[in-house]
């Protein structure tokens, strides 16, 4: 739904007083709801609600053929669907263009071996290797898709079991490879340095983060900052409109310190809760 002038000049000049109309200051989140283990075929999985945002991400394996290029690198493939159920948005071309744009902002913040080691998922040096795909679904769409989608394939991987390898066959150019069928036998993927997004909007002359429906459609301008650990991993400038470089540096500023203290709070919830169906706030 669209809002009308009086509204817009509502949400902003509640951003330039710090009071955001949801009660939040302008580096606040909102309260998120985490939860593993919810596709019972996928091996690994996490829904994450984000006030009216709702994103389901499941993540299957197979056994693949590395690329040429890097033989000792297994892969990772992100798919996204936007579906018309979660806003009127989606329907036509411009849910295909969205899932677009954040499959491959997902790709560019995985790519490098700083946030995500794909060697670790080589089997066979030039022969053989785990193929990752990653689903992401979007489910209900109240806005900031990118922090959210970047928080539940964290918490996807993390929750993911890779097959351990009993032994490997080889006679000539066929690889034959036995893995263990027991799930309790399995390898965690190491998320450390996964990356989460932050998307920073420019409303009126202040910068925020975890924009809702509303303040995105107040927004001039936004910038999806990719963290890795201490280091920004991806930038991506989303929107019509453009941010002066002086505006820039100061949304790249805000995106590293939330994306610091977002990704630290991921990492306590996972380390106290248990591998599988659990549930984590995030507040």
């Amino acid at each position: 739904m669209s809002l009308c002038e009086a509204e817009k000049t509502f949400v902003l000049h509640g951003v330039e007083e710090n009071l955001r109309i949801d009660g939040r200051d302008r580096e606040q989140y909102r309260p998120m709801e985490l939860e593993t283990d919810v596709v019972s075929h996928a091996f690994g999985s996490a829904r994450l609600r984000l006030a009216n945002t709702d994103v389901l991400v499941a993540v299957k394996i197979e056994v693949d053929a590395p690329f040429p290029d890097r033989p000792t690198e297994g892969k990772l493939e992100f798919f996204v669907d936007c579906s018309a159920n979660a806003t009127p948005d989606f329907e036509g071309r411009g849910g295909e263009e969205l899932a677009a744009e954040i499959s491959n902002c997902l790709s560019s913040a995985y790519s490098s071996s700083l946030s995500f080691d794909l060697t670790k998922l080589c089997i066979v040096k030039g022969r053989k290797c785990w193929k990752l795909y990653v689903d992401i679904l979007i489910l209900e769409c109240g806005g900031n898709l990118f922090d959210a989608i970047s928080i539940a394939v964290k918490v996807a991987l993390w929750n993911t079991q890779v097959p351990k390898v009993r032994c490997i066959d080889m006679d000539g150019n066929t690889v034959d490879i036995n893995v263990c069928q027991d799930m309790f036998e399995c390898q965690r993927l190491d998320v450390e340095n996964a990356p989460v997004m932050v998307t920073v909007c420019k409303i009126g002359d202040k910068c925020i983060v975890d924009p809702n429906a509303a303040e995105e459609q107040c927004s001039v301008g936004s910038v999806v900052v990719a963290v890795s650990g201490n280091r920004l991993s991806t930038v991506l400038q989303t929107g019509m409109g453009s941010l002066h470089p002086l505006t820039l540096v100061e949304c790249l500023k805000m995106g590293h310190k939330v994306g610091k203290k977002l990704d630290e709070a991921v990492k306590e919830i996972l380390e106290k809760s248990p591998k599988g169906g659990d549930v984590g706030f995030l507040n």
